[in-house]
C-alpha cells in the first residue's frame, strides 16, 4: 500500500464485525459520516450529517464520529482475514452514503482489494458520476437502494428526486462485477403491489442485475433519534410482517428476478 492511499483520511461513525448481512460471506462493516438524503425511516441518522455528533445514550454523552486513516483502520479489518476467506466475505462500506466521501472510500476498497478481500458498498448511487468512478474500479459487489420509481414521491419521503439514482444504476449495472437492488420496503411509501411490480421491472431492466432484495420496514433505529434530540418521523408505524410482504414478494417476482425478502 502506498504512502498516498495509506494517509488518506475520512470520518466514519462506526465499524461492526460478522456481519452476514451487506454483501456475500462474513463481513466487516465501516460506516462513513454524511449523506445528501434525508430518508424518514433512516435507522442510521446519526450518519447523516458529516460533522461530529453527540448523542445521549443511556444519561451519558457519546461522540458519534471519528476522523481516521487509512491505515490506522485497516488491521482491525483485517484482524478477521481468515472468516473472510471460509466464507467468501471481505469489507463492506456503509453510512451514512459512501459517495460523500470518495476519495477515502475508494482509498479504502483499493487497500481491501490489495489484501485479498472482497469489497462491497451499500449506496444510493445518489452523487456525481465523477465520484462514482473512484470507487466502481475497486469493487466486487455494489448494494444499490432504488426507493421509487416516482421523482415526487421520492422527493417527498427522502428529501431528494431519484432522476440522478436512476441514470447512475443504468452505468452502474454496466460497470460493476455484481449490482444487486435492494428496496426498503416503507408505509406509505412504495409498500403496494404495484410500487414493488415498477421498482422490479426496472431492476429487471439493468444489465446483469438478477438479484433483487425487500427489506422490511423496522424501527430499530428509532431510539438513535431521541438520543439526538429530534423526533422520529415514521412515529406509530408497525414494523412489516411476514404477512404484509407476502404479496409483495409475488408482485417482485413476476420480473423474473431472483428475489428473497431480506438480504
Amino acid at each position: 500500500m502506498n504512502q498516498a492511499i495509506a494517509q488518506t483520511r475520512g470520518r466514519i461513525f462506526d465499524i461492526q464485525r460478522f456481519s452476514v448481512h451487506d454483501g456475500p460471506g462474513i463481513r466487516t462493516i465501516v460506516f462513513l459520516k454524511g449523506c445528501v438524503l434525508r430518508c424518514r425511516w433512516c435507522c442510521n441518522p446519526e450518519g447523516q450529517k458529516y460533522e461530529i455528533q453527540t448523542m445521549k445514550v443511556d444519561g451519558k454523552d457519546k461522540i458519534v464520529g471519528r476522523d481516521v486513516t487509512v491505515a490506522e483502520i485497516l488491521p482491525e479489518i483485517l484482524a478477521d482475514k481468515p472468516y473472510y476467506r471460509r466464507s467468501g466475505g471481505g469489507l463492506t462500506l456503509s453510512g451514512g452514503e459512501v459517495l460523500c466521501q470518495p476519495d477515502f472510500a475508494a482509498a479504502l476498497l483499493q487497500a481491501a482489494q490489495e489484501e485479498g478481500l472482497s469489497t462491497a458498498i451499500e449506496s444510493t448511487g445518489c452523487a456525481p458520476w465523477s465520484s462514482l468512478e473512484k470507487v466502481l474500479p475497486w469493487l466486487d459487489h455494489y448494494l444499490m437502494d432504488i426507493k421509487h420509481m416516482d421523482s415526487e414521491k421520492h422527493k417527498a419521503f427522502t428529501g431528494q428526486p431519484n432522476t440522478k439514482i436512476l441514470e447512475n444504476a443504468r452505468r452502474i449495472a454496466e460497470t460493476v462485477p455484481h449490482l444487486v437492488i435492494r428496496v426498503p420496503v416503507i408505509p406509505t411509501f412504495n409498500d403496494t403491489p404495484d410500487e414493488i411490480r415498477a421498482i422490479a421491472r426496472f431492476a429487471a431492466s439493468l444489465p446483469n442485475v438478477k438479484e433483487l432484495h425487500l427489506l422490511p420496514y423496522h424501527r430499530l433505529g428509532q431510539d438513535k433519534y431521541a438520543a439526538l434530540g429530534r423526533e422520529y418521523p415514521m412515529e406509530g408505524f408497525p414494523p412489516k410482517t411476514e404477512a404484509d410482504m407476502a404479496p409483495l414478494l409475488w408482485a417482485a417476482r413476476e420480473s423474473g428476478l431472483q428475489v428473497e425478502v431480506g438480504g
